[in-house]
């Protein structure tokens, strides 16, 4: 085995800063979206399924989309369906198949919840970087997240 690639001091800065301000942009967007009853894998569903044809997904493609295992949405949907904001629909093609439907309260309560949570984006992230740092940010993770997906898709 090779000796490990130590990262630099300035790697050590870098990957600390990233860590800390991903954790605690999440921690403030979750807490900010808990007001609304909701939280952020909440939101990230309701985002996907009302971008959706018909405000549905297979539970498959929905769990690759917001990178969880299929158990752990599993769980996340049976709350949300508490809740009304989804239901669990078969699929006619495919008997396996399960359908994640947005209700008529999920479409209302992303409607009711968009505004504010954009809002939180932009005061805690956007607008604190220049419109060339956000292309940076975009042009940095999009071939980490490309690299990562694959690798996740491989397994």
């Amino acid at each position: 085995m090779e000796d490990p690639r130590w990262l630099s001091p300035q790697e050590q800065r870098a990957w600390r800063a990233h860590l800390a301000a991903h954790r605690l942009l999440f921690h403030q967007l979750d807490r900010e979206l808990q007001e609304k009853g909701l939280s952020l894998n909440d939101y990230e569903i309701l985002v996907n399924l009302s971008e959706s044809p018909d405000h549905r997904m297979r539970m498959s493609e929905l769990a690759d989309a917001t990178i969880q295992s299929r158990s752990r949405l599993s769980h996340q949907i049976s709350r949300m369906e508490a809740a009304g904001l989804v239901v669990r629909a078969s699929c006619d093609d495919d008997r396996r198949g399960t359908f994640a439907v947005l209700t008529d309260l999920g479409w209302e309560t992303i409607q009711r919840a968009a505004p504010d949570h954009v809002a939180g984006v932009r005061r805690h992230l956007i607008d604190l970087l220049t419109p060339e740092q956000v292309s940076a940010i975009e042009e940095i993770y999009a071939p980490i997240a490309d690299r990562l997906q694959s690798i996740r898709t491989a397994r």
